[in-house]
């Protein structure tokens, strides 16, 4: 029996062409049940399909608030066994994709995410930010991971239900890895399937106006809200020693302190933190919860 994926679809109406191509591609996949919400963040979703739900909200809350809304929608006694998070401008390119995503997930029952690998549609390349691990020169190589990258993921519903859903607040960056940790905490994992290929384009993040602050901002709630208190200074120093690296010359550190102040100042939400048996895990899993 095939199993039953609901998928949540964010638009802004803002990539028209790409949306059409991301939903068409969505739509021919074979060898799963789809039910499909799209959401509209602030907007009434446009260029919706045929058997497709679309969902308008009054303002934009954010990327994973939205999430979770669509989640909700697709909610209930009839709720897939699967929830699958695409960006609007991602394609699956074959179409057994999401079939093997549900096949990966079903050999990995530990996992309760299963990430593919992303690749540009054009010159075939994987970001570095999109493979789930420090060391990821080669992004062919699958494994257990310990975060994801949002925009293509595979989650158990049950799952995700239980870790209580993305960080809605946090409206855009670093919702994944605060998920992830939720679910690590439960005794989960998360599995990348290198061999299953997702296109979106090679884009930088730093292309929202928004950007520098909330990478920031987010940094400094994900700290205060998961993890044990020992461990919030080495986190935050490691990432503001790598940020002032890498923005050195990019003249938005001033905007990225003013966010690293903002998160400082509260605003996180209430706090969870890991058990020292998670950190093990993580740390043991390769990548140890300050890096």
């Amino acid at each position: 029996m095939s199993a039953t994926v609901d998928v949540v679809v964010l638009t802004m109406n803002d990539r028209p062409e790409a949306f059409c191509e991301a939903m068409g591609a969505l739509l021919a996949q074979r060898g799963v049940r789809l039910r499909v919400v799209v959401v509209g963040n602030g907007v009434e979703p446009e260029h919706v399909p045929e058997g497709v739900r679309g969902v308008a909200l009054p303002e934009n809350v954010g990327i994973p608030q939205g999430r979770n809304v669509g989640a909700e929608v697709l909610g209930g006694d009839d709720a897939g066994e699967f929830l699958f998070f695409l960006d609007n401008d991602a394609v699956l390119p074959g179409p057994d994709t999401l079939a093997r995503l549900v096949e990966e997930a079903r050999e990995h029952g530990d996992a309760a995410y299963v990430q593919p690998r992303i690749a540009d549609p054009d010159t075939g390349v994987t970001l570095r930010r999109w493979v789930p691990r420090i060391r990821a020169g080669d992004p062919g190589r699958a494994g257990s991971v310990t975060v994801m990258a949002e925009g293509v993921v595979l989650i158990r519903r049950a799952d995700y239900q239980a870790a209580g859903g993305w960080p809605g607040h946090f409206f855009l960056f670093h919702e994944g890895i605060d998920l992830s940790w939720r679910l690590w905490d439960r005794g989960r994992t998360g599995w990348y399937a290198a061999g299953v290929v997702v296109h979106h384009p090679a884009t930088s993040p730093s292309r929202h106006d928004l950007y520098y602050r909330l990478v920031a901002r987010n940094r400094v709630w994900l700290a205060y809200r998961r993890l044990p208190a020992a461990l919030i200074p080495f986190y935050l120093a490691t990432w503001t020693l790598l940020s002032v690296v890498r923005m050195r010359r990019s003249g938005n550190l001033a905007v990225w302190f003013a966010g690293l102040w903002e998160g400082i100042k509260g605003g996180h939400g209430r706090r969870r933190p890991m058990s020292w048996g998670t950190v093990m895990r993580l740390t043991l899993a390769g990548r140890p919860p300050i890096v």
